[in-house]
């Protein structure tokens, strides 16, 4: 995939030129993390490399919530893999055949391009019959996304008891506003992003971050509990899935092949 100066590492801002998915800077006073801790993370099968203390919990591979509920609870489960880089945490998944209401809380909801872009994350996700069905609602939502402030785009966190992670906070300062198609795709896929961790799934290139971040070789961290390859599906790089851990300004990232197949596969 081709880098450009408008990279969005992980959904975070760095600088004034490269953003992430959802990444915090340490500039912003990281706390001490104790190494009991950083051994909870480990087990869980993240890494514990740039690990941010945030009010949730624990910030962890850039835009992921990980809270003590989380942390305390006995690692299990398998890993999903699609393609070398392709890597999908199954451990805690959302009970199916159930409806997902999501909705914007009213900052989001009155700024330009949200509103559509959540109504684009449903038809994406309805598109592929999950027995999951994906509903809009004005309030009260499983998943909420809400105005966020700080060095990050946006982030969310991990299934518990069978339900999605209920909070997305959007840094919508960082991301901007519009009406144009290309703003509210690019949008949307964010926003489908991090839906994707609240129903369970991990970043497609965690193994190897530098795939669509660039830079040099960087390992999330590899889970202990082992993985399962989809028949069928490609052994090598798969480019433009929706939960790769950077994506560029103004890219639009559907579903492509393999992640319909992994979706498929979980639900």
């Amino acid at each position: 995939m081709k880098k450009n100066m408008f990279k969005f590492l992980a959904f975070f801002l760095v600088s004034g030129i490269a953003l992430t998915s959802c990444k915090k800077d340490n500039s912003m006073g990281q706390e001490e993390i104790s190494q009991a801790t950083l051994l909870k993370i480990s087990n869980n099968g993240f890494g514990t490399s740039n690990v941010q203390k945030i009010e949730e919990g624990y910030l962890v591979e850039g835009d992921i919530v990980l809270t003590e509920e989380f942390l305390n609870q006995t690692p299990g489960g398998s890993l999903l893999r699609i393609a070398n880089n392709e890597q999908y945490r199954t451990t805690n998944l959302v009970n199916q055949n159930r409806t997902i209401t999501i909705a914007l809380d009213s900052k989001l909801a009155g700024k330009a391009g949200y509103p559509a872009a959540l109504a684009e994350v449903a038809n994406r996700y309805n598109a592929l019959n999950l027995t999951l069905n994906f509903q809009v609602v004005s309030s009260g939502a499983n998943i909420t996304y809400v105005d966020g402030h700080g060095q990050y785009l946006a982030s969310a966190g991990f299934p518990t008891g069978g339900n999605p992670y209920g909070t997305v906070k959007v840094n919508s300062q960082s991301i901007g506003t519009g009406t144009s198609s290309t703003f509210v795709n690019f949008l949307a896929s964010i926003l489908a992003h991090e839906g994707g961790h609240c129903i369970g799934f991990r970043h497609t290139d965690y193994m190897d971050r530098s795939y669509s971040c660039g830079g040099s070789y960087s390992n999330e961290g590899a889970s202990s509990v082992g993985a399962i390859q989809i028949p069928g599906t490609p052994s090598g790089p798969d480019a433009e899935s929706w939960m790769l851990a950077c994506v560029s300004r103004d890219q639009n990232r559907p579903f492509n092949a393999n992640d319909r197949t992994a979706l498929q596969y979980l639900y």
